[in-house]
């Protein structure tokens, strides 16, 4: 940590300074007694070229500013140049040694050269030993022989016993005069290492050598800040010196002392390493060429050189001990801050982070622990109770890591009680001694005057055990961090200054910060047992290090513990982890990090790590989110910050923030990667294995790897690639060659050897898995404690070959001095005949790379004896990911594990779609795949298109497509489109868009307007999705973030865009998908065993696989784990759909573009709701629409129609509206009566509008073209344009439909084939897109509403649109591709041509912007076009809501009007196919849906209509309908039981219908469905998933019809959920299963769902008679006698009311015994129509009720009740209390 200086202290450090700086010059020479310089200086041989290899300079005054007479004085040559980059004062070839003997021997003894000395007491004779140590490890030093030097006393540097390596790798080369050595790889004859290029200076206190290297690729010396791994090789001055110092953007020496450095010679891996022994203070001066310049104050120079073939084997080389194993729990995530304050701080973090579920195994306490900051004590008032919270932490299964500084007050206690610690190590004579050796040296630090202890010395070591064994007896810590030991001291030298010698003051000191020897730590004369602090001040941490490890071997006996220390040294790794320093919370500051821990890789300490988030300053939260990512993966993993900023542990920053969920996320992946890492640490500490690597150690072939920094591996393996820029989510970041998988997700990633553009938003890191590798894991928990009771399993990253390989060490996790032994460590092959065998056993393994799924899987011993195994698999196909659970395979056992593996069917995509008889042959020449089950398929990879330019934003993607060359297949679609562009829109966090078009041509696109915002609202944070472009084959993957599901994958074989044949696939994520029309389906759940289904709007009655009227390419998918999405595919050309049970779905489209929406719910009534707010939300009907409704086609004059009137009123069967159909117009002449049959028809219906009834016309889009008589509906419609024509012409494309030739005699004997040749007459299409085409049908429908008879709703019909001939009245069409394109969708009469029934393709159609298409594109859309003028003609006529029905749809045709499904038959399969059809378009977004009730054609019978009626009751749209020459089915044509049993169903229907029309306010002002399938509302209940016999209105009410001839009871599904029988109010007493219940002929089972409130009406003959009659209200109670509902009011025709506010809304609640109405919006009043008459209470406790009270306008009152105490049904009476609900109310009820 660093400390604060006070304002007057940093004035007396200036002033100190200056005087220092004053006195160096005189230091020197008093000090020293030795002069500056020779006298008579002559500078030996200058370069003549001042020019020449400028890089090579070696400067001869890098002590102070160059002057030529210093340089003279020097004996050097004065060479300036136009730059001071460059040394102007140079050696000559008059420094240096000579070789005194030429005889080849290891010991050669050198002679100065006669020169004028550089820093004084030059050394005239020194000697050269050179030890071949091992065929890798060369030793060269240079001593004086004549006298003892100053040596390191490393553990691991010991006099050389062994003989010459015989089979060195390398050659030494001497030269004589002058002296130089080189070291040359014998292999190749390169020279490593080459002190040719400057002169060897070797005096007391100044060793000088230089080196060339072969390459500038090195890496390694410290500490510092180095920006780059790479070394900067352009003048660099690194001095080395422990000291306490910030890091920054600077040079200055920080905490370690680290000569070693690596160099990778070229790019077959080649490198070598090279270590001087040396703790004196120096600098390694780095220039241009290479060349290295060491210059050493002190000791020897100790040279070891390791020659290798890797980079990796080199360090494996580097000898100065392997690194220390940590404890398990030492790799778990730490936290720490300098000041928390109080334990009580401590305690709120610890909390939070728990209670945020953050994996946390260690909290640190800082120096604000202790009483003054002394060690070994604790503040007993902020940190009382500091024993029972470590307790606490390790209840919790968590460790508690206490600061010790090495400097020890010589102050008492806060009590004035002697501070035994500092009199223990008195008594012991621990303490680093003045110069005098004797009395101790007093410095400053946190506490204040200070000794410092003598770690060097054997009885300092005891001491500071015991002081450690002492402490742990009151304080039970786990670890020691050990700080400030560099040896850091607050004043300079000591309380007494330090004397003026040539320790304190060399001749030279190198460029230190400050340039001053004792700046910041003690006197340089000051005396240890391993010599003076001059020689071993860089030791200091070193020695402590040690002698803590002794410590914690006496606290913990036989355990590893923890050590972590700041000051370090070569070998500090054996002993301790290392933490990077006080580091600022700065993004460079993370950036740099990374170099930092690949250094200290190097240094044999790769336990090491970077305080997350920055010590210094205040963190930002997306700083700190990124760091915490990143911090995730040091190996050394803790954050850490000083006092007085911010807090900046994760749960800070709020329990469900981004950095909060990411922490947890990444560390819980840290977690189950600790055994991998565990087994990374095992291999450092028995082989020297790097743990945090970098790539060129994996990678060293490839030269791009060599200066990657901002990336790093864990071992060979984990690839992991942090954000580092502020603001950024895009990564430029490299793949080495290899292959790749992400971690999260098991996808095989494209890259390889390449720069990538990689997608991290703000809670992402790139982690990635190495193919070829092999994974052990571990379910994560929050600490390490629990996370190892936990299963184990494998991660098995397949290579190119199918190939994978690894190891894995498991120990106790803590012993120390255990002799590990082969059974302790695993190594697992997996081979290409897929199995692997192990030694170990784990419960879960994952497959990476693995294609398709596995079958046949055995689990046997080692002699393949099958062994009994309930394991479990999957397969994620998507991500080529086979899981197998449940193994349970036993510790310390060995097994094998085999299966098979091939190219299942259901993966085949089929490649010939076509149907005209696929054969080996076509198939071949497609390119294609056959198989012997005569299908043809693709190719597993096969995609014509590259991926590139992919662009990242905050609110989408975009990318560029390009076609193959060579890629392409053969298929016979012309004009493939070669350059596409996708664009993914994040338009809210549960919506995007993602779309595909030709990147240089306008294709058509839908004009359909869609609600969606000009600017997505989405933030990364609140997206419930993440994309992703997959580019090798090309596919777009889109993940459910909560699950990780890939929801939508189209990474498939077989896309394709041609002009006019598009094909994309996608993987579905379950077989559970509903949706895709207008298509007849069997049940709502799509069968996907290889079915096909074709699109295309046509007149055609439902039947299996018939594409009928309307076009909806919608679907939604439940996905397994409960959550669902709805995707919409907006293209109105025909096309087709395939399912396979993949399960997959091949879309394939005739033209437009591919424009995908996606609604991600998760609940599939979400999913809906957001799919109809990008639609528009279903229209309003009126309240008279939702009553019952009679229609036949057939009638044969108004008295028919009058008479069913009158009996259906006498019979006193609800009835809200008639129709007529096309009879009623002349000759099928939309805008015209026939006056023969249906003259007093106008007069009929004024008669029943004045009843309450209403009437509905039918409007049919063909408009006749050979009227005798004046026809005004064509006439005008030629003069206005608004017919459809053929292209560039004014020619109307004709075509014949329903009306008649004028004077001719009908025969109605004929059919209707018949009739179309022998008197249809030729029609004209309007084109409904034209606004001249709108206003004039507005005109006409307003001119026959005002001019021929009254309507208040209107039924379009036929607008497919349906023609009785095939594109024209000559049935030839004049352009084949387009009416018979390349492919034909698998269409009702299948090559027949698109023209089929219905208009030309070829001909023109123009958009409201005047944009010419064809209707080939907008065939699909003509209802569509059609529905919306209808509506606003209908409500500009009327001046009333009124409803509009239509046959042919598509997407966001609901807002305008309702559908019914079409002509369907009076057949007993038609029943359970309404149901099927209007959850379908309940999901398409039109809501007021119905069958025709008993069927359209065919005679029905009597039972079939009956149960129809049952069952068409409880349609939205009720409509009984059928065709003409059949029996009449109506509910009055049967008989009086029939009527009866009408009735009684339909006084049920219009008792519900305030609910019913609620729900259909609920749905117009948020979307969502009103007919809802039972899995919309139990989504947690597979079993509803498949139910479509059933369904539910809105959330509460549940209808279980008969649809079985004969059939007396109904076997129905119970959701989960408390159900009353609605005919008796009775619990049912069931839940969650299927049950038979009772249905004789006159009954249909509802139930009501508990927890909701009903409103509801007394029945009447129509609905204006039954809105004036008493409400009620339905009260079922859930289990807590709680539910609750709404009234939704108007009056019920006007247009617009909620948009206007016109409108009351009556919220219902009951709680327990009490039951209010409140009102939310008070926008109408009617007290007519809203009196509250009764209650019927449902699920009362079986507890007599005494008394019933009502508060109503202030006013209490008693009201008469009736209970049933048996069933628990309460009914109050309300109707003598003129109650209206426009007021709030409350009642109440006693026991």
């Amino acid at each position: 940590m660093a400390r604060k200086f006070s304002g007057l202290e940093i004035s007396l450090i200036v002033l100190f300074t200056i005087v220092s700086i004053i006195a160096v010059a005189l230091v020197v020479v008093l000090a020293t007694k030795t002069p500056a310089v020779r006298d008579e200086p002559t500078p030996g041989k200058c370069p003549s070229d001042v020019n020449i290899n400028p890089d090579r300079r070696i400067n001869c005054i890098p002590d102070q500013f160059a002057t030529e007479k210093i340089c003279a004085q020097r004996g050097c040559c004065w060479s300036p140049l136009n730059t001071t980059t460059y040394p102007w004062c140079i050696y000559g070839d008059n420094h240096g040694y000579k070789v005194d003997s030429t005889e080849k021997t290891s010991a050669v003894r050198l002679s100065r050269i006669s020169s004028p000395t550089i820093f004084g007491n030059d050394i005239d004779n020194v000697l050269l030993t050179t030890e071949s140590q091992t065929a890798s490890r060369l030793r060269f030093k240079i001593t004086d022989p004549s006298k003892k030097r100053y040596e390191v006393p490393h553990q691991h540097v010991q006099a050389f016993t062994g003989s010459e390596a015989s089979n060195a790798k390398y050659n030494i080369e001497v030269s004589n005069s002058p002296f130089s050595i080189k070291v040359i790889r014998k292999s190749n004859n390169r020279v490593l290492f080459d002190t040719s290029v400057g002169p060897l200076v070797y005096s007391d206190q100044y060793l000088q050598i230089s080196t060339k290297l072969p390459s500038n690729y090195f890496y390694g010396i410290g500490e510092h800040i180095h920006k780059r791994f790479r070394h900067d090789t352009y003048w660099k001055n690194w001095p080395i010196f422990t000291r306490d110092e910030l890091p920054g953007d600077n040079n200055h020496n920080l905490y370690g002392h680290h000569t070693f450095f690596t160099c990778i010679e070229d790019n077959t891996g080649l490198s070598f390493g090279v270590f001087l022994m040396n703790s004196n203070a120096m600098e390694m001066f780095i220039q241009p060429t290479p060349i290295i310049t060491y210059r050493v104050t002190g000791g020897i120079l100790d040279f070891y050189i390791f020659v290798g073939d890797n980079p990796e084997q080199v360090v494996q080389q580097y000898f100065i001990g392997r690194p220390a194993m940590p404890a398990y729990w030492g790799l778990g995530f730490q936290l720490s801050r300098w000041n928390y304050g109080t334990l009580d701080e401590v305690k709120k973090v610890v909390e939070r982070n728990r209670a945020a579920g953050i994996p946390f195994d260690v909290q640190v306490t800082d120096i604000d622990y202790m009483e003054e900051k002394k060690d070994f004590t604790y503040d007993l008032d902020k940190f009382a109770g500091l024993p029972e919270f470590v307790q606490d932490l390790h209840n919790h299964g968590q460790k508690y890591v206490i600061i010790l500084d090495p400097a020890i007050s010589i102050g008492k206690r806060l009590n004035g009680a002697a501070y035994d610690t500092y009199i223990r190590g008195s008594q012991q004579d621990v303490w680093v001694k003045n110069a005098d050796g004797q009395t101790p040296l007093v410095g400053e630090v946190w506490p204040g005057l200070t000794v410092f202890p003598d770690f060097t010395s054997s009885a300092c070591t005891e001491w500071w055990a015991n002081e450690c064994k002492f402490f742990h007896d009151t304080v039970p810590y786990d670890g020691l961090w050990i700080d400030m030991n560099e040896v850091s001291s607050f004043i300079r030298g000591s309380s007494e200054g330090c004397e003026p010698n040539k320790l304190n003051y060399p001749p030279f000191t190198p460029g230190i910060l400050d340039r001053l020897m004792y700046s910041k730590t003690i006197c340089m004369d000051a005396v240890q047992h391993w010599g003076s602090q001059y020689d071993v001040h860089s030791l200091y941490g070193y020695s402590m290090t040690i002698a803590t490890e002794k410590a914690i071997e006496r606290v913990f006996p036989n355990k590893r513990s923890f050590i972590l220390t700041r000051s370090t040294f070569a070998g500090t790794g054996k002993h301790a982890a290392h933490w990077l320093g006080d580091n600022t919370a700065l993004w460079e500051h993370m950036e740099w990090s990374i170099t930092g821990l690949l250094e200290f890789s190097l240094f044999g300490i790769p336990y090491a790590g970077a305080d997350i988030c920055g010590f210094i300053g205040d963190t930002s939260e997306e700083l700190c989110t990124r760091w915490m990512q990143l911090g995730a993966f040091y190996p050394f993993s803790r954050n850490h910050n000083a006092e007085n900023y911010i807090s900046q542990d994760p749960a800070a920053f709020g329990e469900n923030s981004v950095l909060v969920r990411s922490s947890r996320h990444y560390l819980n992946i840290r977690y189950t990667l600790l055994p991998f890492l565990y087994t990374l640490f095992y291999k450092a500490h028995v082989y020297g294995d790097t743990v945090a690597r970098p790539f060129l150690h994996e990678f060293y072939t490839d030269e791009n790897s060599w200066i990657e920094d901002t990336q790093f591996l864990w071992g060979p393996s984990l690839l992991i690639t942090p954000v580092l820029k502020q603001g950024a989510d895009i990564v430029s970041a490299y793949i080495p060659d290899a292959v790749w998988y992400d971690y999260e997700t098991g996808g095989k990633r494209p890259w390889r050897k390449e720069r990538v553009e990689m997608y991290l938003p703000i809670d992402k890191i790139g982690l990635h898995l190495r193919g070829g590798y092999i994974f052990p894991i571990q379910q994560p928990n929050v600490t390490t404690t629990a996370s190892r009771n936990n299963p184990l399993g494998l991660i098995i990253a397949l290579d190119e070959n199918k190939e994978a390989s690894g190891d894995f060490f498991w120990d106790d996790g803590e012993s120390k001095g255990k002799k590990w032994n082969p059974i302790d460590t695993l190594e697992i092959i997996l081979v290409h005949s897929s199995s692997f065998t192990s030694s170990l056993a784990f419960e879960e393994i994952k497959i990476l790379g693995f294609q398709y799924g596995a079958t046949n899987i055995t689990v046997t011993d080692l002699n393949n004896n099958v062994l009994t195994s309930n394991h479990q698999l999957s397969h994620d196909p998507s991500n080529q990911v086979l899981q197998i659970t449940g193994l349970k395979l036993q510790l310390g056992q060995s097994y094998r594990l085999k299966w098979t593996s091939t190219f299942p069917l259901k993966e085949r995509f089929g490649c010939y779609p076509d149907d005209d008889g696929e054969t080996m042959e076509k198939c071949q020449a497609r390119g294609c795949l056959w198989n012997r089950t005569g299908k043809c398929y693709y190719p597993s990879e096969e995609n014509p298109y590259a991926v590139s330019s992919i662009r990242y934003s905050s609110n989408g993607i975009t990318a560029d497509l390009k076609m193959t060359p060579g890629t392409q297949r053969s298929l016979p679609y012309p004009n493939p489109i070669p350059n596409l562009r996708l664009e993914v829109k994040y338009h809210k966090n549960e919506m995007l868009q993602f779309k595909i078009y030709d990147a240089d041509k306008k294709r058509y696109e839908v004009p359909v307007p869609l609600n969606i915002s000009s600017s997505p609202s989405s933030t990364y944070e609140g997206r419930l999705y993440d994309v992703e472009i997959k580019e090798k084959p090309f596919g777009i993957q889109i993940r459910r973030r909560s699950t990780g599901v890939v929801i939508w994958d189209s990474q498939l074989p077989g896309f394709a865009f041609h002009d006019q044949f598009i094909q994309i696939s996608t993987r579905l994520p379950s077989e559970f998908l509903y949706g895709f029309g207008e298509v007849e389906h069997t049940a709502f759940k799509r069968d996907l065993n290889w079915h096909t289904w074709g699109m295309f709007t046509r007149d055609q009655p439902p039947g299996y696989k018939l594409n009928s009227y309307g076009f909806h390419p919608y679907h939604m998918v439940m996905e397994n784990e409960g959550n669902a999405h709805g995707v919409l595919l907006l293209n109105s050309n025909g096309m087709d759909v395939t399912f396979q049970p993949t399960p997959a779905l091949t879309y394939r489209t005739l033209g437009g573009i591919l424009d995908f929406y996606m609604f991600l719910g998760p609940t599939p009534e979400g999913a809906t709701r957001q799919y109809h707010e990008l639609i528009g939300h279903p229209v309003m009907p009126p309240y008279w629409a939702l009553g019952f409704q009679l229609c036949r086609y057939g009638y044969r004059n108004t008295s028919e129609i009058s008479s069913l009137y009158d009996e259906m009123v006498k019979a006193q069967i609800p009835y809200d509206v008639q129709y007529t159909d096309i009879d009623y117009m002349e000759r099928q002449l939309d805008f015209t009566l026939n006056r023969p049959r249906f003259q007093d028809l106008p007069q009929f219906v004024d008669k029943i509008r004045r009843d309450g009834m209403k009437y509905i016309i039918i409007l049919d889009p063909a408009i006749s073209g050979n009227e005798t008589d004046p026809y005004p509906a064509f006439t005008k419609g030629v003069e206005q344009d608004v017919f459809v024509k053929w292209p560039n012409t004014d020619e109307i494309c004709w075509a014949k439909v329903w009306p008649d030739l004028p004077n001719v005699t009908i025969d109605e004997s004929l059919t209707e084939d018949e009739a179309v040749n022998a008197s249809r007459a030729h029609v004209a299409f309007p084109d409904f897109f034209r606004k001249n085409t709108t206003d004039w049908w507005t005109n006409e429908i307003v001119d026959f509403y005002n001019n021929v008879m009254k309507f208040d709703g209107l039924w379009i019909d036929m607008n497919e649109p349906s023609s009785f001939v095939n594109g024209t009245t000559t049935n030839v069409c004049r352009n084949d591709s387009l009416n018979f394109p390349p492919y034909f969708p698998a269409l009702t009469k299948r090559g027949e041509g698109l023209h089929f029934r219905t208009m030309c393709m070829e001909t023109e159609q123009i958009l409201s912007d005047g944009t010419s298409v064809l209707h080939y594109d907008v065939h699909n859309l003509y209802g569509w076009s059609q529905v919306k003028p209808t509506y606003d003609a209908l409500q500009k006529a009327t001046g009333k809501r009124g409803i509009v029905i239509s046959r042919s749809t598509y997407p966001t045709g609901g807002q305008w009007g309702g559908h019914w499904l079409g002509d369907n038959y009076a057949e007993w399969s038609n029943l359970d196919k309404s149901i099927i059809g209007m959850m379908e378009f309940s999901l398409f977004g039109i809501s007021y849906t119905g069958a025709d009730i008993c069927g359209f054609f065919n005679n029905s019978e009597y039972e079939l209509c009956t149960r129809w009626m049952q069952l068409g009751s409880f349609y939205p749209f009720s409509r009984n309908h059928n065709i003409a020459k059949t029996i009449r089915q109506d509910p009055v044509a049967w008989n009086e039981t029939f009527a009866n049993m009408s009735r009684d169903v339909l006084n049920i229907r219009y008792t519900l219908l305030p609910h019913f029309y609620t729900l259909m306010h609920e749905i117009h002002a948020n979307g969502g469905t009103v007919i809802r399938p039972l899995l919309h509302e139990f989504f947690d209940d597979k079993e509803t998933w498949i139910i479509f016999k059933q369904f539910l209105w809105g959330s509460a009410f549940m209808v279980s019809p008969v649809m079985e001839w004969g059939a007396t009871s109904v076997r129905a599904y119970v959701p989960d959920a408390r159900w009353f029988d609605f005919h008796t109010g009775l619990d049912i007493g069931i839940r969650k299963i299927y049950h038979d219940f009772d249905a004789p002929l006159e009954k249909i089972n509802l139930h009501v769902r508990g927890g909701h409130i009903l409103p509801c009406q007394e029945p009447a003959q129509n609905t204006v008679h039954s809105r004036k009659n008493f409400m009620g209200l339905i009260v079922a109670m859930d289990e807590n006698h709680m539910a609750q509902g709404s009234l939704f009011w108007d009056d019920g025709d006007s247009i617009d009311t909620y948009e206007k506010g016109q409108y009351l809304l009556v919220h219902f609640k009951l709680n327990q015994n009490t039951l209010t109405s409140s009102v939310t919006h008070n926008g109408y009043s009617n007290p007519e129509e809203l009196r509250l008459g009764y209650i019927k209470v449902w699920g009362e406790s079986q507890t007599q009720i005494s008394s019933v009270e009502l508060i109503y306008n202030g006013q209490t009152q008693s009201v008469t009740h009736k209970y049933d105490l048996t069933n628990g049904i309460l009914e109050i009476d309300l109707r003598d209390k003129a109650v209206l609900l426009e007021n709030n109310i409350e009642i109440s009820w006693k026991t």
